[in-house]
């Protein structure tokens, strides 16, 4: 009778106990957002694992202890006692600028920043909308490490390690965005990237040839999109975000909005963003080494069929430097059981014309130069199908394969004041790009290969518009008019070594090939001695580094590695006017460029939360492409639209060098405080054929090397409030460490050169629920005027920032 009794009780204890679990709902909640995380894996002692839904919420049924793991976020073990002393609310802390953060970009695949001997900076969703910024570009000038210039307000062309535009790589969602006609000046395709809709951004410091092939010689930016949200039940998860900006330095405005609907098999997010701004005001406080450089004075305005100059009532006022965009993305993702993902994914980037503010501010005889000089629509329309197969099979783990149309449009429009001619460039650009990716993981090594390739094909046309008598003329065309192609194919393999808890080993190998076909037709306006050009390229390059962990607080990394960059049909077939008076045209002798760079790298962690960094990087480079004085037909002059014009030529200069340092301070003083610092110091110098007098290599200087730069930031977070003051700063470029025949634009810089500057920055935002958010920033507090090296536009002043965010 006894033992009936107890097994009535431990019956009756066993469906209390099941009852009482299964009441409670546990909440895992980001700290900072206040919105819930999913994803989150809650695992007990009994290793049974429990995922959070799109909410952030689990039931769960028993246990003593949970150990909290998300990707994003720090590991935490918690007892049953303390979940109920937190009355089941769990507040997850970022894992950012730690070793145990994820990275995608070394590999493609996620792995663990701690395993990856290269450097990677990370902006995640929250850092972007903390941040705040107008632009992608923006972004990255505010990230401390990422150097920008601007040749007008609708652009910006990143610098990494002293190489920018076709020597960086831009990669959207695992596919290349460098293209054929990528230049070796100044760029502003990465204005085409929404950063309302980015998950994450990354930046890989150093070649990345062993996994993106040709360009990435000083680093790679990574991209990457959110995707939709699946339901975890039988009904239709609909949820989505919106927010409008104003900015007050160009009197302009952004709005976006987002909604993401699924099902537990399909799932759909659409976002839109439409941005405009006005005429950029830069700053009125003047330091005595700027005086009166980039004051507006004057601006054209075409008055009843005749080009005026008209003075400027505020000078501070840049007009001609507004302009519009809107972004489009459309992204569906269909499960196939769980093991096999298909996803679509559409993007569309337009812009209005954007001015070409420097070459409006150009005087020629004490007259403006030129009446109109803009580009056309920037657009940029991306489609891309990409299968995923999850399952431990001989050969892979993880096998992802993408397939990508991307459809790109240039255009630029000029017209000398007072003449009626507007010049009409076209580029035209068809793009077709594939990726195959495995991953396999055999004990303590992981191992991941692939192929990729791309094919481009590129249609440039010109003409004449008189914009008096409505009628038409030929023109020359920037590229080949018979029409260009470039392709590519390669093949690779990564390798990493977990040896132990204290030596992990990088490796990995690519062997690439690289053709390039163009044809000239019509001769008439340039007689070239060559009617096309045919150029094919092969590679290998290859990288190893070693991570030492002493112990937890310190690390130590080494990496050498090999790059290259194939000349594109920009660099072998371009005519252009790259500055005044100077017209560069082709040279079909170009050989691919190599790199060989090594780094050193060190982080410490001081404190608990406070950990200090240094890295010290030295490229190498062979055959280096630079511009220089040529001759075309024997002269070293010609006539090129309508002016007598120096002949430059790009050539491969032979060697050249990079090196550089890197330091950073970053962390928490304890859950309110918090600290970034970072600075970047750029040495760069080619090496002339020719002996100085003491028999010593003679230098001169590289371009698109930036001077010292860097930023510091100090941040207060409190419950629903959160607050940051920050500095940038850049110093000094003094002329004598211009290239003067390159892309350093000393000709928009003052005698001495470009002065240092600082700006004075501050954000405050509230979050008023997981539903509402309010921002607030004023930047460039103090209404410095600057100018950032080679850039040909003066930098917002005072500017009020107000944002007002919503989700559901």
């Amino acid at each position: 009778m006894r033992n009936i009794h107890l097994a009535y009780l431990a019956i009756f204890m066993g469906v209390f106990d099941f009852s009482f679990a299964q009441g409670k709902t546990m909440r895992l909640i980001d700290n900072e957002t206040l919105q819930g995380v999913p994803f989150v894996q809650v695992a007990n002692e009994k290793k049974e694992v429990f995922t959070s839904n799109e909410k952030g919420i689990i039931s769960f049924v028993s246990g003593t202890f949970f150990t909290i793991r998300h990707l994003e976020y720090k590991t935490i073990t918690l007892s049953y006692d303390e979940l109920t002393k937190l009355n089941f609310k769990v507040y997850l802390q970022s894992n950012a600028n730690t070793m145990e953060e994820v990275v995608l970009s070394a590999s493609r695949f996620e792995e663990k920043k701690k395993d990856v001997a290269q450097k990677i900076q990370v902006l995640r969703t929250k850092d972007l909308q903390q941040m705040n910024q107008s632009s992608t570009a923006d972004v990255l000038a505010n990230s401390g490490n990422v150097f920008v210039q601007k040749s007008q307000l609708g652009g910006g062309s990143p610098i990494i390690r002293g190489f920018e535009t076709n020597k960086v790589l831009l990669v959207i969602d695992g596919i290349r965005m460098n293209n054929a006609i990528y230049r070796g000046g100044h760029l502003q395709n990465v204005i085409t990237l929404d950063n309302s809709i980015m998950d994450r951004v990354e930046v890989l410091y150093g070649p990345g040839s062993v996994v993106y092939g040709s360009d990435a010689i000083g680093g790679v930016m990574s991209f990457t999109t959110k995707n939709p949200s699946f339901s975890s039940s039988d009904k239709i998860l609909v949820k989505g975000g919106a927010y409008s900006r104003y900015f007050s330095a160009a009197n302009g405005y952004s709005a976006h909005a987002n909604v993401s609907i699924g099902s537990k098999k399909v799932a759909s997010l659409t976002s839109f963003t439409f941005s405009k701004f006005n005429d950029l005001r830069q700053g009125a406080r003047r330091s005595p080494f700027v005086g009166n450089f980039g004051a507006r004075t004057w601006y054209v305005q075409h008055i009843n069929g005749i080009d005026s100059m008209i003075m400027n009532a505020d000078t501070n006022v840049q007009v001609g430097s507004g302009y519009s965009q809107y972004d489009i993305l459309q992204k569906f993702i269909i499960k196939q059981g769980d093991d096999k993902k298909h996803i679509l994914n559409f993007q569309l980037s337009n812009s209005s014309n954007i001015d070409r503010y420097d070459r409006l501010t150009q005087l020629s005889s004490g007259k403006p130069k030129f009446a109109e000089w803009y580009y056309g629509p920037q657009f940029r329309l991306l489609s891309a199908y990409t299968f995923e197969h999850k399952a431990k099979t001989r050969f892979y783990d993880l096998a992802r394969a993408t397939l990508g149309i991307q459809n790109i449009e240039e255009s630029r429009m000029d017209r000398r004041f007072n003449k009626a001619m507007l010049n009409h460039r076209i580029e035209k650009l068809n793009i077709i790009t594939f990726n195959s990716d495995f991953f396999k993981k055999i004990g303590q090594h992981e191992v991941r290969y692939g192929a990729d390739g791309f094919f481009n094909g590129v249609n440039s046309t010109a003409f004449q518009k008189d914009i008096v008598a409505d009628t038409t003329a030929k023109l020359d065309t920037r590229y080949p008019d018979g029409g260009s192609v470039m392709q590519s194919f390669a093949m690779f393999g990564t390798h990493t070594w977990e040896i132990n808890n204290k030596f992990i080993v990088n490796d990995g190998i690519r062997i690439n090939y690289v053709g390039l076909n163009a044809k000239f037709n019509d001769k008439t306006f340039f007689p070239f001695p060559f009617n096309d050009i045919h150029q094919n390229y092969r590679a290998v390059n290859g990288n190893v580094g070693l991570i030492v962990i002493p112990w937890s607080e310190l690390r130590m990394t080494i990496n050498a590695s090999t790059g290259f960059r194939a000349p594109n049909v920009d660099d072998l077939t371009k005519v252009f006017e790259s500055v005044p008076g100077k017209v560069i045209v082709p040279n079909p002798n170009l050989r691919a460029e190599f790199s060989y760079a090594g780094d050193l790298g060190i982080s410490y962690q001081l404190t608990k939360g406070i950990t200090a960094s240094a890295n010290t990087y030295f490229t190498y480079l062979t055959n280096a492409l630079t511009v220089t004085k040529g001759t075309f037909d024997g002269q070293d002059s010609v006539n090129y639209d309508g002016e007598l014009s120096e002949v430059m030529t790009t050539i491969n200069a032979g060697k050249a060098f990079v090196t550089g340092f890197e330091g950073a301070l970053y962390g928490q003083f304890n859950e309110n405080f918090g600290i970034t610092a970072t600075v970047n110091y750029t040495y760069g110098r080619i090496i002339l054929s020719e002996k100085n007098v003491s028999g010593k290599d003679s230098l001169t200087p590289l371009d698109h090397i930036p001077p010292v730069f860097g930023k510091f930031s100090l941040t207060y977070n409190t419950g629903k409030f959160r607050s940051e003051f920050f500095i940038n700063y850049s110093g000094w470029k003094l002329l004598k460490d211009y290239n003067l025949n390159g892309e350093d634009n000393y000709a928009f810089a003052l005698p001495e050169g470009m002065p240092g500057w600082y700006t004075l920055n501050a954000r405050v935002g509230y979050v008023f629920s997981n539903k509402i958010t309010m921002q607030l920033a004023c930047e460039n507090l103090l209404d410095q005027n600057y100018r950032n090296f080679a850039s040909n536009i003066s930098a917002p002043g005072r500017n009020f920032i107000v944002t007002l965010r919503g989700s559901f």
